[in-house]
C-alpha cells in the first residue's frame, strides 16, 4: 500500500494491530485496551472506531482493534488477543446495528456499507449487547466499556421498534461496567487519567458523559440532579415514558445539565451530564491524529462502500442545532457546534490531494448540517439558561450567530489549494437559516454570498436538501420549517442556474408515515411536488430509532411536550397507503391512488394529478 503523503510503502504497523501476528511485528506481548467493533477497520477520522483507537494510542496505550468478530463459532476472535490490562471497549460501529440491518418495514437489508464488499451478515443484531455479553462471559473480571451510536441512544429506558416494546438501559442487557455516550474523546481521556491514578472502573462515577448502574447512587459531583420515572413505571404507563423523554432531551440540550437517575431492576441507572462542547484545539487534536486514511491491508482488493463515499470528504464540525424530531444527531453529538480551525481543515485537504487516486475533487466539505460551521450563541450566558431542542425552530433564535462568512472563507481557501479542481457540498444544508432576515446586515449579506457561492461553485450536478414534507401540521411536529421556505429556495436555485447557464438539479428528501402525517397530507404532497415538476427519488418511510421525539410519539401516542395525542400510521397497510403517493406518476400506482383519494374524500385532487383523458 502506498502512503498518500510521501509515496512510500505502508507497513502493517502503520495501522493499529488486529491480529496476534501484528502484535508480534510491534514487539508487543501485552495490550492495554482491546476494541471490538461492528464495522470494518478503516483508519480514517470519519469512522469512530479509528478515532477512539488513535485517541487511546495518543494517551500512550497499547491498543488493538478486533473488527467484525465472528460471534457464531467457537469465539476465537474474542480470545485471539488475550486480555487487556485496562479494559475491553465495544462499539457497534458508525451505525446502529438494527437500522443497519433492517428497513422501515423490518425487512433485512441486502447490503452493509461498512463491511467489505457490502456483505450483510458480518455483524449481529444488537451488536453492542452481543459483543459485551460474550466478553463478560469469557472474562468476567475484565471491565467492559461500551460506546458509539448504538449504546449512546440506548442509555435510558427506550422504545425498541424491532421488538415493539420498551427496553431497559442497554447497560442492563450488555452487562457492561461503563457507558460513554456521545462523542467519546473527552470522557475517554478522563477515564484513562482516573485509571492511572489507581481507581478501578467500577468505582469511577464522576466522569461527565458516562452512565453506569449501581445499587445506590453515589454522591452527586455535579450541580443538579433529576429523577426519571422508573423503567417499570414506564412499562405500565406510556404517558410517563413520554414525560421522561422530555426531561432527557432537555438535559441533553443544556450547556450545564443535571445528572439523571432512573430506577431499573432494583438498581439505579446514573447518567452524568455531558461535557461542554469541544474547543477548537480539542477537536483539531482529534482530527490531526496519525490516521493512514485507508482501510486496513486485510481488506486489500475489497470494496467498502462507506469508505468509497467519504474518502475524499472533509468534516468541518460536529453537532447540530436543528433539533429535527426524527433525527438522532443532537442526542449523540449534541446541539452545540464544535468547529475545527481553518488550518486543520486545510491540512487535511492537502493530505487528500497527495492520495494517488485523487482526481482533484473534494466530495464534501460538510458536517451533520453543512452550513453550521462556527455558529453559536452571541451571548453564551443566555445559552446557559436555554434547554430548547432547536436554535432555528420555530424561528432562528435572536441570540444565534448565523453569519456564514467563516464558512465561505473555508470554501474559497480550499478551492485555492494546489491540486484542487473543485470542492462540493454533499451534506444537507439548512436553507431556512439563509432565508430568514437577520437584524445584522453583514449576516444578511453573508446569506446572499453563501447562496451564490454554493449554487455556482459547489454543486456536483445535484444538490440535496430536506424539506421532508409539505404539510405545515406535519412539519411542525417534525420541527422543520414551512414548505414555503423550500419553494423560495428553489426559486433562488433556479434563478442562479439560469443566470450562469448551469444545468443542476435540486434533490429534495421526503418522509412518509411520520407522526402527525395523515393520508390526506401525503395526497397534498403529491399535488404540490407535481406542480414543482418533481418525480421524487429520495424518499423513505419513518423508521423509529431510539431517543428521538418522533419515536416517543410513535410509541406512546402522546407529544412529550404537550402531552396531547398525536396520530401515527403504524400498520403495514397504513404505511403503504401513505407511501404510494410518492409514486403517483407510476402507471402501476395510478388506479390505487385514485381509489384512495375517493375513499378519503379528496376526489378534487384526482384532476390535479391526472389529466381528464386518463380518467
Amino acid at each position: 500500500m502506498v502512503d498518500p503523503i510521501n509515496n512510500r510503502s505502508y507497513q502493517p504497523t502503520d495501522w493499529l494491530p488486529t491480529t496476534k501476528k501484528e502484535l508480534d511485528l510491534r514487539g508487543w506481548d501485552t495490550l492495554d485496551v482491546i476494541l471490538f467493533s461492528g464495522d470494518a477497520y478503516i483508519d480514517h477520522p470519519s469512522f469512530g472506531t479509528a478515532v477512539i483507537g488513535r485517541l487511546l494510542e495518543s494517551q500512550g496505550l497499547r491498543v488493538a482493534i478486533v473488527p467484525q468478530p465472528n460471534w457464531r463459532d467457537d469465539l476465537r476472535d474474542f480470545k485471539k488477543l488475550g486480555t487487556p490490562r485496562l479494559f475491553f471497549a465495544v462499539t457497534a460501529g458508525v451505525m446502529d446495528s438494527m437500522i443497519n440491518h433492517y428497513t422501515a418495514n423490518k425487512r433485512l437489508r441486502s447490503q452493509d456499507a461498512y463491511t467489505p464488499d457490502g456483505r450483510a451478515d458480518m455483524r449481529p443484531d444488537r451488536a453492542v449487547t452481543v459483543y459485551s455479553r460474550i466478553l463478560k462471559e469469557l472474562y468476567p473480571d475484565i471491565p467492559v466499556v461500551i460506546g458509539g451510536v448504538e449504546a449512546s441512544l440506548r442509555r435510558v429506558t427506550h422504545y425498541d421498534y424491532w421488538d415493539d416494546k420498551l427496553h431497559k438501559s442497554i447497560l442492563t442487557d450488555a452487562k457492561a461496567d461503563l457507558l460513554i455516550y456521545g462523542m467519546g474523546e473527552l470522557p475517554l481521556k478522563q477515564l484513562i487519567r482516573e485509571i492511572h491514578s489507581g481507581k478501578s472502573i467500577q468505582k469511577i462515577n464522576d466522569i461527565p458523559q458516562t452512565a453506569f448502574l449501581c445499587t445506590e447512587a453515589p454522591e452527586n459531583p455535579f450541580n443538579e440532579e433529576i429523577s426519571l420515572f422508573s423503567h417499570e413505571e414506564c412499562a405500565k404507563d406510556k404517558l410517563k415514558q413520554a414525560k421522561n423523554f422530555r426531561v432527557v432531551e432537555e438535559q441533553s440540550n443544556r450547556l450545564r445539565a443535571a445528572r439523571i437517575l432512573q430506577k431499573v431492576d432494583g438498581r439505579t441507572l446514573v447518567v452524568n451530564p455531558p461535557y461542554p462542547p469541544m474547543g477548537e484545539e480539542e477537536i483539531d487534536a482529534s482530527f490531526d491524529l496519525p490516521y493512514t486514511r485507508l482501510p486496513h491491508p486485510k481488506y486489500k482488493g475489497k470494496h467498502i462502500p462507506a469508505y468509497e463515499m467519504i474518502k475524499f470528504s472533509v468534516n468541518l464540525h460536529r453537532g447540530c442545532f436543528g433539533g429535527c424530531a426524527f433525527c438522532t444527531i443532537s442526542a449523540h453529538q449534541g446541539k452545540f457546534i464544535a468547529s475545527r480551525s481553518k488550518q486543520s481543515i486545510l491540512d487535511e485537504v492537502e493530505k487528500i490531494t497527495q492520495m494517488p487516486d485523487f482526481k482533484g475533487y473534494i466530495s464534501d466539505l460538510g458536517g451533520p448540517s453543512a452550513n453550521m460551521y462556527r455558529m453559536q450563541g452571541k451571548d453564551l450566558s443566555i445559552c446557559e439558561k436555554c434547554k430548547k431542542p432547536s436554535c432555528i425552530f420555530p424561528k432562528v433564535c435572536f441570540n444565534l450567530n448565523t453569519d456564514h462568512s467563516d464558512l465561505i472563507e473555508i470554501y474559497r481557501a480550499v478551492d485555492a489549494l494546489p491540486g484542487i479542481k473543485k470542492s462540493f457540498i454533499g451534506s444537507g444544508i439548512r436553507y431556512d437559516m439563509l432565508l430568514q432576515e437577520s437584524n445584522d446586515e453583514k449576516t444578511n449579506e453573508s446569506y446572499r454570498t453563501y447562496l451564490g457561492e454554493l449554487i455556482r461553485n459547489h454543486v456536483s450536478g445535484r444538490l440535496k436538501v430536506a424539506p421532508e414534507h409539505t404539510s405545515d401540521d406535519t412539519l411542525k411536529i417534525m420541527r422543520k420549517p414551512s414548505f414555503g421556505y423550500f419553494d423560495r429556495f428553489k426559486q433562488i436555485f433556479d434563478e442562479v442556474n439560469k443566470k450562469h447557464s448551469l444545468n443542476q438539479q435540486l434533490i429534495p428528501y421526503f418522509i412518509s408515515s411520520h407522526p402527525g402525517c395523515r393520508e390526506e397530507d401525503m395526497a397534498e404532497l403529491a399535488v404540490i411536488t407535481k406542480k414543482l415538476n418533481f418525480k421524487l427519488e429520495q424518499i423513505q418511510d419513518f423508521t423509529p430509532s431510539p431517543m428521538t421525539l418522533a419515536t416517543e410519539i410513535y410509541y406512546t401516542g402522546y407529544h412529550p411536550y404537550t402531552l396531547q395525542p398525536v396520530y401515527t400510521a403504524k400498520t403495514k397497510e397504513e404505511k403503504n397507503e401513505q407511501r404510494q403517493f410518492f409514486f403517483w406518476y407510476d402507471p402501476k400506482q395510478r388506479q390505487s391512488v385514485i381509489k384512495r383519494l375517493k375513499r378519503i374524500g379528496r376526489p378534487d385532487l384526482i384532476k390535479k394529478l391526472y389529466s381528464k383523458d386518463i380518467l
